[in-house]
């Protein structure tokens, strides 16, 4: 998980390089540094900490019309000085960046070792230099082909080398790597945030795929020197999209972005004539749907929670069996892939490692499987068999928001089509239709409760713990909502089914540890009034979100939200959930955007 930028060119590439580290920090930020050539000679200059840390110490010397850098989130050795991406030989000639893991990494670097290199960090990258350094070949792209050879694992991976002073050579494997095509100039990147501000012609490499790449243009091939005659596409992304809008954290900006948001996942996609939703990427005909007898849902972090939601809507409007499973954990269990079930794998970014993995292995025995993804062109969008793209603009900051809004809305969409396919009524259908064209408005309604919000978070940011409880469709909501605050303030938080805190978590409940209850005005109100008043009768704080306050004073705080269709709760409930976390998260001052320990794209196991 980092970020990878590379410029070849006729002008100093180091500004750019720099600009395309800042504007992928939110992808690792634990060290930084960039690579340079000029006149035969390579310059490495690279720091523990931030970007614009590293970037305050750099020489003036370290430039030139070539180069790579890289900004890093640690996963072989802590984050330090050497570790720093780029990696050199033992000779200072060959420059390295690499995102992903050397699975093998152990083994070549004891036989390197006994061949008499000396390693000077403890990454598994550096590994690479080493092999590419000292492997034949007449050109250095047939010398990085030689030493991927030599690798297990998942790369994105840029090198460059001092003694041939017009080339990068790139590689994918598991971890993305896109091409910018300039005028006289192209550009390297982990992200198409680091090149739309200089280019919107990219190509992406597929897994196995290479690519040099000059001034002049690039060249394809994969390992076996197969030349495989990519070109380029344009994409529909602006610098714009990517600023934070006035606001002090783009966290901030993509909460308010989500009206928006849903609109562009609806737009064009609600069919009044049929009551139902219009879904082109799905690919399946009304005849295969209704052969599907159950659906999975495969996520991680946000993207699985959100799975737990979507399987609850599935089966309430579909009325076909769903559940949700993290990813990272299904494809480790043998599971046993089902012809009848149709398998939906959910990502934000499209890259993330454990999801991939899953969907391979779906595909591996045979089973079909969905994406519900939000970047185009990623890699999990181009592995599946069909999808739904959210539409919801480029997300920056780490915590996911208006994505994972935006995946709900996603959901019942998939549900109104596989419903209206199966036993769903055409007057359910325009009532959902009818709730899903309110939902922008009703999450302008919440976002004008913003202050608030900010004062409840306020009065429970110094508390070192937090329970989130709901229950049925709330539930979720709750997981989402306890994962928000923990990985943005700081403060630990656990999410439990409500009626499960008589058997064991009611121990905890003291009035220094709030509990924040989602209670919707659904059938489970009643129930739900019964675990606020045991919380209330052990002295616990209880905020409340929900349609209305649930009487009695059992609540010391209430955030409202509009009332929507039952079935489309959990897509406005969790609004004032995000703006609870990041107002505790501001009043803490934490690193809002960029949380410890965590990075926006997962293509690491």
């Amino acid at each position: 998980m980092c970020g990878i930028v590379g410029y070849v060119g006729k002008q100093d590439g180091v500004p750019f390089l720099l600009e395309g580290l800042q504007r992928l920090e939110y992808r690792g930020y634990d060290s930084a540094g960039v690579a340079a050539v000029k006149n035969g000679t390579l310059r490495v200059h690279k720091a523990e900490g931030r970007v614009r840390g590293m970037a305050d110490t750099l020489p003036k010397r370290v430039a030139g019309p070539l180069g790579i850098a890289h900004t890093r989130w640690a996963t072989h050795g802590p984050p330090s000085d050497v570790n720093s991406h780029p990696h050199v030989d033992t000779e200072g000639r060959v420059a390295v960046v690499h995102n992903g893991i050397i699975e093998n990494a152990a083994v070549l670097r004891a036989a390197l070792e006994a061949d008499g290199v000396v390693f000077a960090s403890d990454t598994d990258t550096e590994v690479v230099a080493h092999l590419v350094a000292r492997a034949d070949g007449e050109e250095l792209e047939d010398r990085v082909r030689a030493a991927l050879r030599q690798v297990e694992g998942a790369y994105g991976i840029a090198v460059c080398d001092a003694t041939v002073p017009d080339r990068i050579v790139v590689a994918r494997n598991g971890s993305p790597v896109v091409l910018g095509v300039g005028n006289g100039e192209m550009f390297v990147a982990s992200d198409i945030a680091a090149l739309v501000r200089h280019t919107q012609q990219v190509v992406f490499l597929e897994d196995g795929e290479l690519a040099t790449v000059t001034a002049d243009g690039f060249r394809t091939f994969t390992l076996d020197a197969q030349t495989t005659n990519k070109t380029a596409t344009e994409v529909d992304v602006t610098d714009d999209d990517y600023s934070r809008g006035g606001h002090a954290h783009y966290l901030r900006k993509e909460i308010g972005d989500q009206p928006e948001a849903v609109r562009g996942t609806l737009r064009g996609r609600l069919d009044h004539r049929f009551a139902t939703s219009r879904l082109g990427g799905l690919e399946i005909n009304a005849r295969e749907l209704r052969a599907i007898r159950r659906v999975k849902i495969l996520g991680c972090g946000s993207a699985y929670y959100s799975g737990i939601a979507g399987a609850h809507l599935i089966e309430t409007v579909a009325r076909l069996p769903a559940d949700a499973e993290p990813a990272s954990e299904f494809r480790y269990r043998s599971p046993v892939i089902d012809p009848e079930t149709l398998y939906v794998a959910v990502s934000q970014s499209g890259e993330t490692a454990d999801t991939l993995g899953a969907v391979q292995e779906v595909q591996r025995k045979g089973g079909r499987v969905l994406g519900i993804v939000n970047v185009v062109g990623s890699s999990i969008a181009r592995a599946t068999d069909s999808g739904i793209y959210l539409h919801a603009g480029p997300e920056v900051s780490v915590a996911s928001t208006k994505a994972y809004t935006c995946t709900l809305t996603a959901f019942a969409l998939l549900a109104l089509h596989l419903g209206r396919v199966r036993d769903l009524g055409p007057g359910d259908g325009e009532r959902l239709i009818a709730g899903l064209e309110a939902l922008p408005a009703q999450i302008e309604e919440v976002l004008e409760t913003e202050e608030h919000i900010a004062a409840v978070a306020g009065r429970i940011a110094d508390a070192t713990s937090a329970f989130f409880i709901g229950r049925v469709a709330g539930f979720p909501v709750a997981l989402e909502g306890a994962q928000k605050l923990k990985e943005i303030s700081y403060v630990h938080a656990e999410a439990y089914p409500a009626s499960e805190l008589k058997h064991g978590p009611l121990a905890l409940i003291t009035p220094d540890l709030p509990t924040i209850a989602v209670v919707p005005d659904d059938q489970m109100l009643e129930k739900n009034r019964s675990a606020l008043q045991q919380v209330a009768a052990r002295g616990g704080r209880l905020v409340v979100v929900g349609h209305s306050d649930p009487g009695d004073g059992v609540a010391d705080d209430v955030l409202l939200v509009p009332r929507s269709e039952p079935e489309l709760d959990p897509i406005l409930l969790g609004i004032p959930l995000q703006l609870l976390a990041y107002h505790a998260a501001v009043a803490l001052g934490r690193d809002v955007d960029q949380p410890r320990n965590l990075a926006k794209s997962v293509t690491v196991e």
